[in-house]
């Protein structure tokens, strides 16, 4: 009986509750970020930006918004207080400045995070890294120092408590 008169007026009522799910998604994970009825719903909302595989950029990235790279980026990376997140096919010869750094491809240069960073399995990180917390998965490739930066100290040049020298090609799963 609620058919006839209800039926078009509620098909629109259940796409209304699916847009507010789709700006609110703080997943860490990009492939939640590619669907596609996701993706139509998120440019006007969304804050990060993708640098997709067929795409090189030479020179200087800033903004004050997210990066996802799957593609190939050289120069710098400037983006404080946001995510960058390289991707399986990144490639990044840069050095990247942000509040988190997530890699998954291959990145050469010097990694600073204001939070975290983070060396995902298939990742692989040559350069020094600067940040509050690190976290390296088993399988990661790291080659550089680490300069663990507690929250109320600033750049300081002459001291570095816990500066250590790192290669592991086959690492165990470390946090500091």
């Amino acid at each position: 009986m609620w058919k006839p008169n209800q039926t078009g007026s509620s098909s629109p009522t259940p796409s209304e509750p699916v847009r507010p799910a789709a700006p609110a998604t703080p997943s860490f994970e990009p492939a939640a970020r590619s669907s596609a009825p996701a993706a139509a719903a998120q440019p006007a909302s969304s804050d990060q930006a993708t640098i997709g595989k067929s795409l090189i950029i030479k020179g200087e990235v800033t903004g004050s918004e997210s990066l996802y790279i799957d593609g190939k980026v050289e120069g710098s990376i400037n983006l404080p207080g946001n995510r960058v997140t390289v991707g399986r096919n990144g490639q990044v010869t840069a050095n990247i400045s942000a509040r988190e750094i997530v890699v998954l491809g291959k990145v050469r240069g010097n990694v600073n995070a204001s939070d975290r960073v983070d060396i995902r399995s298939e990742g692989s990180l040559s350069g020094d890294v600067v940040a509050q917390r690190i976290s390296i998965e088993d399988g990661a490739f790291f080659k550089g120092g680490i300069d663990i930066r507690k929250p109320g100290s600033e750049k300081s040049s002459d001291s570095k408590p816990n500066s250590v020298a790192t290669q592991s090609e086959n690492a165990k799963a470390v946090t500091v």
